[in-house]
């Protein structure tokens, strides 16, 4: 008799057991297809348990998001640090508007159409803070100017912006709280990145120049470290059998599904 098995290939939700998918189709790494369900993956903005569609057209577009998020606040926090004595953050305008607002958030409509309610708020959310924050960044409007509606309170204006964001941050921070390492990493350190510059503005408008200037350069550090782990993520998203001979690791948590999963084969 003909063998009519399904041929399996290397991977699971920890890179250790192996998973069977059919002949011709492309197999990704973090896929555990128990009840067609898949477990918690940033490479999908995906916090939990979710069920891809099985024949979408549409593709991933949380990669996307993520690189567009990526690239801008790699660009600002750098400003904020002041490397190589750049600390005017015009730069970043062009970016706000054109990658990190405009791309990421079709990025977020269309993990809408996806069925994605945590991508969807997060991608469309912070393509909103870019272009918000270009906004501010353009002279023509002359919000923040010296001279302008807020003058004599710029700092503290833009403190509580930072602050309405990093509050936002923190509550996209607590669904993260069952997915990866990896995930809950990328919203940690972007709500640190929030919570410095803010501090940061709060200290300028109280005439403290040396710890203003030590908490913007905390925060840019936070924000570098959340803009690499935003390409890490969109990395893991992208890979797949039909295009890398590898996947990077994101490390589920102990209390996750994934790891759940792998302590009861174990236990088998």
């Amino acid at each position: 008799m003909a063998d009519t098995h399904t041929p399996i290939e290397k991977g699971s939700v920890d890179g250790s057991q192996p998973l069977p998918h059919n002949a011709g189709q492309v197999h990704h790494a973090y896929g555990n297809p128990q009840d067609g369900y898949v477990q918690a993956f940033g490479g999908a903005l995906q916090p939990g348990l979710w069920k891809p569609f099985e024949h979408r057209k549409l593709a991933n577009p949380a990669p996307m998001g993520l690189s567009a998020f990526a690239l801008t606040t790699f660009v600002l926090s750098a400003v904020n640090m002041h490397a190589r004595g750049v600390e005017a953050p015009n730069v970043v305008v062009s970016l706000a508007f054109g990658y990190g607002g405009l791309v990421q958030l079709l990025a977020g409509m269309w993990e809408m159409a996806c069925g994605n309610t945590f991508g969807a708020t997060a991608l469309s959310s912070y393509g909103g803070f870019w272009i918000s924050y270009g906004i501010l960044l353009t002279p023509t409007w002359g919000i923040t100017a010296p001279d302008g509606p807020y003058a004599g309170n710029v700092a503290s204006v833009l403190g509580f912006f930072l602050t309405g964001w990093f509050i936002f941050t923190f509550v996209m921070l607590l669904c993260t709280l069952r997915s990866s390492v990896a995930f809950f990493l990328l919203f940690f350190f972007l709500d640190m990145c929030f919570l410095f510059l803010a501090c940061e503005q709060f200290a300028t408008d109280m005439g403290n120049a040396s710890a203003a200037l030590a908490l913007q350069k905390t925060g840019g550090f936070c924000g570098f470290l959340a803009a690499f782990l935003a390409w890490y993520n969109a990395l893991a998203g992208i890979q797949d059998s039909s295009n890398s001979f590898f996947v990077v690791p994101v490390f589920h948590f102990p209390w996750s599904e994934a790891r759940r999963n792998k302590t009861d084969r174990e236990l088998a």
